[in-house]
């Protein structure tokens, strides 16, 4: 099977004829959604494109795909849909502001759970998501969504397992199965990305020192997605022998694929056993096809949820670095994952540790 990413679709119908909207902006021109609010009709250009070009050669599609209502979901995906999948943005467009990156809200461990959950119950059994932490035009996940300086290994593979087993289709973008963390910009002339250079001086116009503006669109440049994909630790990284377009990311010799191959407990080999896990024979109907029911949500920064099948499995994370004592919702019957050594739980209670995640048959 061949399939097709289908990158930022909705804006492919124009509304016609082209002509001059009010003025929305400050520096009097109009935001760009305007005339794609106006732009009805695209679904005649998608379904066309599906019948014509995807169904034939039984093409897998993925659709970039925002704002679209509620009773139009099913026109997207599912059995009929446009699409077999959509990418689910929910958690990576929370907390943004038309005013630019220097306004943005961080989002919380409660957020993004909150985030995961709405994007599950919207879909419903309507089809599949396609469930990303980061991708080319993200910083990176593991930055974006742990608090500020507890990018530990164990919570790397906290929030990869959490996004890994929703239901859906997970992505893993390259670089994001080794935890590879944003980079550090001494300059702005470092930066490539044209989005990171407008939003820059977004900041300094809105009164930041050039020192402020640099701080905020490093935290969330795409360019920290793009820069070499670290492979070892020789120069560049191993990426290449000559100079690339994007300078390697400083912490190279820390984070590469050649060192956390040789390590049992690294975030590379905590990502393959989510992928036995999910391939595995007694599991993979649950996994691929089961529903998913959150679980514990009122629980600050407990993210838990069960996946019910044949089979019915717990999973859990403790979103922060101190350790947290829970009601079990379910007794397990045994541990099918777990980002350390050992988990303690009783009758009535699991002691999780900071970070911890575990995923159980129940």
């Amino acid at each position: 099977m061949g399939g097709f990413r289908i990158d930022a679709i909705i804006n492919i119908k124009k509304a016609l004829p082209l002509q001059d909207y009010e003025p929305d902006r400050a520096d009097g021109l109009c935001s760009i959604q305007e005339m794609l609010s106006n732009a009805n009709g695209v679904g005649e250009f998608l379904g066309e494109m599906r019948d014509r070009c995807f169904t034939p050669h039984d093409a897998f599609t993925v659709g970039e795909v925002f704002d679209e209502k509620p009773e139009e979901l099913e026109f997207f995906i599912g059995e009929n849909g446009y699409f077999s999948s959509k990418f689910d943005f929910n958690e990576t467009i929370f907390g943004g502001s038309e005013k630019g990156w220097y306004d943005a809200k961080a989002i919380t461990p409660e957020d993004y759970k909150h985030c995961c959950f709405a994007a599950q119950r919207h879909v419903g059994a309507t089809g599949f998501l396609s469930n990303i932490i980061e991708n080319h035009d993200e910083p990176r996940g593991v930055s974006h969504y742990l608090p500020e300086g507890e990018c530990s290994l164990e919570a790397k593979k906290m929030l990869g397992g959490l996004n890994f087993m929703l239901r859906g289709i997970p992505f893993i973008y390259q670089g994001q199965e080794i935890g590879m963390e944003n980079t550090v910009f001494s300059g702005i002339d470092e930066v490539d990305d044209i989005a990171t250079l407008d939003q820059y001086q977004t900041a300094l116009e809105a009164g930041h020192s050039p020192e402020e503006a640099l701080v905020i669109v490093s935290r969330c440049s795409r360019d920290n997605a793009r820069t070499p994909m670290q492979w070892d630790a020789s120069a560049n990284s191993g990426f290449t022998k000559g100079t690339p377009w994007l300078k390697v990311n400083p912490n190279y010799r820390d984070i590469n694929v050649a060192d956390q191959m040789t390590h049992d407990h690294s975030v590379f080999m905590f990502y393959k056993k989510l992928i036995q896990l999910r391939k595995h024979p007694r599991w993979k109907e649950t996994i691929i096809y089961g529903t998913l029911e959150p679980v514990l949500e009122d629980k600050k920064n407990i993210m838990a949820y069960c996946r019910k099948g044949p089979k019915t499995l717990l999973i859990i994370g403790n979103f922060q670095k101190d350790a947290q004592e829970v009601p079990l919702p379910l007794m397990p019957k045994t541990v099918l994952i777990n980002n350390y050594q050992e988990v303690s739980y009783d009758e009535t209670m699991i002691h999780l540790k900071g970070w911890q995640f575990l995923v159980m048959e129940v």
